[in-house]
């Protein structure tokens, strides 16, 4: 199957819940090709990047677990190659 090259990107705005987000990413990890955290005091937020390689539906899947994960919001910018 084809793959394409994204970058997921998460505001994690509860840290409570920073295990659910590596156990889902730890599920995806032979798609994951880097990921960048950043710690954003001043907004009371985190905020990471995590570049995938994958097919389209898994990476949509992906998206789509984080986002249902309360006190995270995700969004994936899609590569055309």
């Amino acid at each position: 199957m084809e793959t394409r090259l994204a970058i997921v990107s998460i505001f994690v705005e509860d840290r409570t819940v920073s295990q659910k987000i590596n156990a889902l990413l730890a599920e995806y990890g032979d798609y994951i090709k880097g990921r960048m955290g950043l710690p954003y005091p001043e907004k009371m937020v985190n905020v990471l990047a995590v570049v995938v390689d994958a097919p389209l539906p898994t990476i949509n899947s992906l998206t789509g677990k984080l986002g249902m994960i309360e006190g995270v919001s995700a969004k994936t910018l899609i590569s055309k190659v």
